[in-house]
């Protein structure tokens, strides 16, 4: 049980990642670290090309590593539509302003999260599915007898729903962190 408890565990940890990522009104570092940006012949995410820090609440600082992918940091950026965000090149940094966001797109990026914590609940079950098939082929090849198979599925379904609680909790803060004004 401890390797499913790892596999839900790191379906957990991705959403945690996704969830950093969306833009909660505030400057953070995760909304724009894994913007792709065209480097060095290559796709490369920011986070690889430069440091980036938050002066401000209202803005990000991307400082390039080389100088030379400044302009290619400022059109990826400036690109990326999902994110909104307006680009500035100012004395080798670019600065990233995060606008306040609105009504409407507060309610588009609740969707957003219910959406990603919905696939992180399908990874959970997913796992719990393939587990549940080979407790039963164990039990059909006498591996296991049946009380031993009915208790591990029981634990498993106790797992299952403490990590669906886990994910809800998750998605629920990052919702109040949303729609707080």
């Amino acid at each position: 049980m401890n390797f499913v408890r790892q596999q839900m565990e790191k379906a957990l940890g991705l959403l945690v990642q996704e969830l950093a990522s969306v833009k909660a009104g505030r400057a953070n570092p995760a909304i724009v670290e894994r913007v792709m940006v065209e480097a060095y012949e290559t796709q490369m995410p920011l986070v690889e090309l430069a440091t980036i820090t938050v002066p401000d609440p209202n803005y990000l600082a991307v400082t390039p590593f080389d100088q030379a992918v400044l302009n290619p940091i400022a059109k990826a950026l400036s690109a990326d539509r999902g994110l909104g965000l307006s680009v500035v090149v100012d004395n080798g940094v670019v600065r990233v302003n995060i606008p306040p966001l609105t009504e409407e797109r507060r309610l588009e990026l609740v969707k957003l999260i219910k959406q990603k914590a919905e696939l992180a609940r399908v990874m959970v079950r997913q796992i719990r599915h393939d587990k549940m098939a080979e407790m039963k082929r164990s039990f059909e090849e006498k591996q296991i007898d049946e009380d031993s198979r009915f208790k591990a599925e029981e634990e498993l379904q106790k797992m299952t729903d403490e990590y669906n609680r886990k994910i809800d909790g998750l998605a629920e803060g990052k919702e109040k962190e949303l729609m707080t004004v």
